[in-house]
């Protein structure tokens, strides 16, 4: 029977960052994109009490305005740790604006996601960093992460932790309810992550877990999406010559 154990999940996570930093980059710094929901928190957390608040940094990337950006105020000025914010609208706009054809939603939709990765990988590399990657297993089991954007990073602490997982290790970290228990939003067309999807976090993550089906139409799409997505969470397909 599925049992978690968010106390030892959470500090055998610390253990494996731990492990990461000392032999990927010992005394290199943690740099995290700070959206202001709930996983790049409780990276940002776990980093802190891997490595301490010295050397994780967080880095705001609004896209002009963005409403929800004093949760992630609140989040680094909660753990204390530097902070960068860059705006990447300019760049945005300016990809948009010299692309000589109109631009598919879905493509300008992950722009912005890939622009901020681009951003994370300046900041990591002006400060002997190592870039964190936020996704969680939910997400990833049906794509819901854009490839070479927030499915990118260097390590991945919650690649395999469900988001009722996350949430149970967010609450033993001490981070403010607001954070762990607020409403994920994708941050692409202002919609759910949950209206998008057509299903629940938690009737996914039973599925996933306990193999408890939702409802036939929902698990069909759940079937669907991950097999249409697995392909992100695979290495890059690459021809190997007999030389």
């Amino acid at each position: 029977m599925y049992s978690f154990d968010a106390q030892r999940i959470k500090d055998e996570c610390v253990c494996w960052i731990r492990e990461f930093f000392a032999e990927n980059g010992d005394g290199c710094n943690a740099v995290v994109g700070i959206s202001g929901g709930k996983d790049s928190s409780i990276v940002a957390a776990l980093c802190v009490e891997a490595l301490g608040k010295e050397r994780v940094i967080g880095v705001l990337m609004p896209n002009g305005e963005q409403a929800d950006i004093d949760m992630a105020k609140l989040l680094v000025n909660h753990l204390g740790i530097r902070n960068y914010t860059v705006n990447i609208k300019d760049a945005f706009d300016g990809i948009v604006k010299n692309i000589p054809f109109e631009l598919s939603k879905q493509s300008r939709e992950n722009l912005a996601p890939r622009l901020r990765m681009s951003a994370l990988y300046a900041v990591s590399q002006s400060h002997n960093g190592r870039v964190a990657n936020t996704c969680n297993l939910s997400e990833d089991y049906v794509g819901y992460a854009t490839r070479y954007g927030d499915g990118a990073g260097d390590f991945s602490p919650c690649s395999h932790l469900t988001v009722q997982e996350m949430k149970a290790i967010g609450r033993l970290l001490g981070l403010p309810d607001i954070l762990v228990d607020k409403v994920p939003i994708d941050g692409l067309c202002g919609k759910t992550d949950e209206e998008n999807l057509g299903f629940t976090y938690a009737e996914l993550d039973r599925y996933i877990r306990e193999g408890i089906e939702p409802q036939p139409e929902k698990k069909e799409k759940i079937d669907r999406l991950n097999k249409l997505n697995e392909f992100k969470l695979k290495p890059m397909p690459a021809f190997e010559p007999n030389i």
